[in-house]
């Protein structure tokens, strides 16, 4: 070998070498999460130290809550005081806890308030929100039953599809266009793993584009949210759907009759996310998708 050659090789190893360090350093950690049966992203979590407990991961949700049946049994909380809280449903009371320590995986938060409510996921013992990875990018993918979290988007993401992301509040909304005999409706959904179903639409939307009439109502069922509060929700085929150039036929969807003044937005549930394995990128501004092996799964009615 000439001495120009073993350069180029040296050099050559000293690139490949540096970029495979780069690579696992943007790789901050990532844990195994399972879909339930009912359609809820479920992760094991050690809580104070102490308690081993199942968390669904609740892509709306802004703090750490533990349900009642739950917290009986979890001896590592200390109990402050109620407070009143807000959900989806009305208002209600609930107690909470400072100064808790959670681990998933290798992450670890210390000083961590918690929330107590009445419902959770099946088999989960409370939520937690992407809000633990403030600033950073978040991997979810169900082909491998991994979320994975990065310091940066990794640049090699073949078979992804680009769609902007509306970030407000903490919570993330994505454009979605549905179509009913013909014409096509285009509204913005609130990304709401919480929600095992496929689309709730918000009462103004129901209301104003009548489909309790335009859509063949196939069911009504109770909805409960997290503490306990009860709504009436209608079901109904929806003949086409998209997400982008995504297109989705014949999906279940729901909404509430009548103007209740409670769904003020609509949401996409467990039942869209489950389908494809997706990045969320750092600041929440783009979400990028790849349809799975479960795109063209039975829709959960």
């Amino acid at each position: 070998m000439t001495i120009k050659n073993y350069l180029f090789l040296v050099i050559a190893l000293c690139i490949t070498y540096a970029s495979i360090g780069q690579n696992r350093d943007n790789v901050i950690g990532s844990f195994p999460f399972t879909i339930t049966p009912q359609n809820n992203i479920a992760v094991k979590a050690i809580l104070n130290q102490k308690d081993t407990i199942n968390l669904m991961l609740h892509t709306a949700a802004e703090s750490l809550t533990l349900i009642e049946k739950s917290t009986a049994s979890i001896s590592s909380i200390n109990w402050n005081k109620e407070e009143t809280v807000e959900s989806w449903g009305g208002k209600s009371t609930a107690r909470y806890s400072k100064n808790n320590t959670l681990q998933i995986g290798n992450f670890k938060w210390k000083n961590l308030p918690i929330w107590e409510n009445k419902n959770s996921g099946p088999g989960t013992d409370g939520k937690f929100g992407p809000n633990l990875f403030k600033n950073q990018v978040i991997e979810i993918s169900v082909t491998k039953g991994l979320i994975t979290i990065y310091n940066e988007l990794p640049k090699k993401r073949k078979g992804y599809k680009k769609i902007p992301l509306s970030y407000r509040d903490g919570f993330m909304f994505i454009n979605g266009t549905s179509t009913i005999a013909s014409k096509k409706y285009k509204n913005e959904f609130l990304i709401h793993s919480g929600y095992a179903g496929f689309i709730l639409y918000d009462d103004a939307f129901a209301n104003k584009n009548k489909l309790d009439t335009q859509l063949k109502i196939t069911d009504t069922k109770e909805l409960k949210d997290s503490y306990g509060n009860i709504l009436k929700t209608q079901k109904a085929n929806l003949p086409l759907f998209a997400i982008g150039k995504v297109n989705f036929i014949n999906v279940p969807v729901g909404f509430f009759k009548g103007s209740i003044a409670r769904q003020n937005v609509s949401v996409i549930g467990t039942d869209v996310l489950k389908r494809f394995d997706f990045f969320i990128d750092k600041n929440r501004t783009f979400i990028y998708l790849k349809p799975n092996a479960n795109f063209n799964a039975t829709y959960n009615n």
